[in-house]
C-alpha cells in the first residue's frame, strides 16, 4: 500500500481496517426463535441483509417489498443460505395507500403475532416523481408510507410485546426541514437532496412521536443511520459510478462506504440486542447512541407533524397508540 506516493506497511488486514472505519459487526449474539420479524425494501441492499441476520438468528421473517420476482428470488437464497425454511416474500408497494392497507391487514389477518419491524425501504433522490395517490415520492415512501404501515400493524405489534419497531433514517437529517407549507414541493423548485433530507429527518420526528406515544405499551422505536452503503439505493445520484467518485475518491470511498452486509449491522442490532430492550426513542449513528439534529428534537414539530401525516394517510384513530402529554 502507498501513502501519497510513499510505500508503507500495514499492520492491520485491509479487510480488517475497512470494518474499522465504517463501523463493526453486530456485537449481540442474541437469537430471535418463533419471532415474526418484517423487513420492507428486502429483496436488495441493507434491507436483504437485514433479513438474512435475522433469519439466520431463527426469526421467521416476511420480505416485503414492490417487485415480487427479486422478492421470491430473495427469499430462495436467504432460505438456502441459512436453512431456514421461515421466510417468505410478500407484495407490499409503498408508493400506493391501498397497497399498504392491503399488506396490513392480510398481516393482521394471518399472522399470530409480529415482534420486529424493520421499516427499510427507501427512495433517494429521485426525479420529481410523485406517488399513486400524489405525494412527493422520497417524502411518500420514506416517511408517509412507512407511518401507515406502522399505524396498521400497532395492535399487533402491541399484543406481541415487547416488540420493536426500527426506522432507517440518515445521516442526511441534519441537513433537512420539515416545510409544513409545501410538505410536498408541490409550489417550490424541486430539490432532489433538501427533499431526501425532508424524508429522512421525518423519520427521525416520527419515532421520537411514536415512542412518547407509545410509553408503557412494551413497544419500543428507534431510528437509525446504518451508513453509507454500495446499494441500489444511491442509484439516481450518479456517484457511484462517476468517474471522480471512482478515481479521485476511490481509496476513500473504499475504507468509508460500507458493504451492504455491515451496513445491516445496526438494524440487526437494534433487532436483537437484550441491552436495548427498554431503550426507545433514541437515534443511532451505527451501532452508537448519538444525539439527532436540534429539530428532530423540537417535540411540537413532532406532534404537527404526525397529525398532518395521519391526515394525509387517511389515519383518523388508531386504538394502540395513547397520547400522552407533552413534559411541562
Amino acid at each position: 500500500a502507498t501513502v501519497h506516493g510513499l510505500p508503507c506497511r500495514l499492520t492491520v488486514p485491509l479487510p480488517a481496517l475497512r470494518d474499522s472505519v465504517a463501523g463493526g459487526v453486530c456485537p449481540s449474539k442474541a437469537t430471535i426463535p418463533g419471532k415474526t420479524v418484517i423487513v420492507t425494501g428486502a429483496n436488495t441492499g441493507i434491507g436483504k441483509q437485514t433479513a438474512f441476520e435475522l433469519a439466520k438468528r431463527g426469526g421467521n421473517v416476511i420480505l416485503a417489498c414492490r417487485d415480487m420476482e427479486k422478492c421470491e428470488a430473495a427469499a430462495r437464497a436467504i432460505r438456502r443460505e441459512t436453512l431456514n425454511h421461515h421466510v417468505n416474500a410478500r407484495h407490499l408497494d409503498l408508493a400506493s395507500l391501498k397497497s399498504i392497507r392491503e399488506f396490513a391487514a392480510k398481516i393482521n389477518e394471518e399472522e399470530e403475532r409480529v415482534d420486529i419491524l424493520v421499516n427499510n425501504a427507501a427512495v433517494m433522490r429521485c426525479p420529481h416523481w410523485t406517488t399513486e395517490d400524489g405525494f412527493e415520492m422520497q417524502f411518500g415512501v420514506n416517511h408517509l408510507g412507512h407511518f401507515l404501515l406502522t399505524n396498521l400493524l400497532l395492535d399487533k405489534l402491541k399484543a406481541s410485546a415487547p416488540s420493536r419497531i426500527i426506522n432507517l433514517s440518515s445521516l442526511a437529517h441534519i441537513a433537512g426541514h420539515i416545510d409544513f407549507d409545501d410538505l410536498n414541493w408541490q409550489t417550490r423548485k424541486y430539490d432532489p437532496k433538501a427533499a431526501y433530507s425532508q424524508s429522512k429527518l421525518a423519520i427521525v420526528l416520527f419515532t421520537k412521536e411514536l415512542s412518547r406515544r407509545l410509553q408503557g405499551s412494551g413497544v419500543t422505536v428507534n431510528a437509525l443511520h446504518p451508513g453509507v452503503a454500495r446499494t441500489e439505493l444511491g442509484r439516481h445520484t450518479g456517484i457511484h459510478g462517476s468517474t471522480f467518485s471512482s478515481t479521485t475518491l476511490g481509496p476513500i470511498f473504499w475504507l468509508l462506504v460500507k458493504s451492504p452486509e455491515l451496513a445491516a449491522q445496526p438494524s440487526t442490532y437494534l433487532a436483537v440486542a437484550e441491552e436495548l430492550a427498554d431503550v426507545s426513542g433514541k437515534y443511532f449513528d451505527g451501532l452508537k447512541q448519538k444525539a439527532p439534529a436540534p429539530e428532530a428534537e423540537d417535540e411540537e414539530v413532532a406532534r404537527r407533524l404526525w397529525a398532518e401525516s395521519a391526515r394525509l394517510v387517511g389515519l383518523s384513530h388508531v386504538s394502540s397508540v395513547r397520547e400522552q402529554p407533552l413534559p411541562r
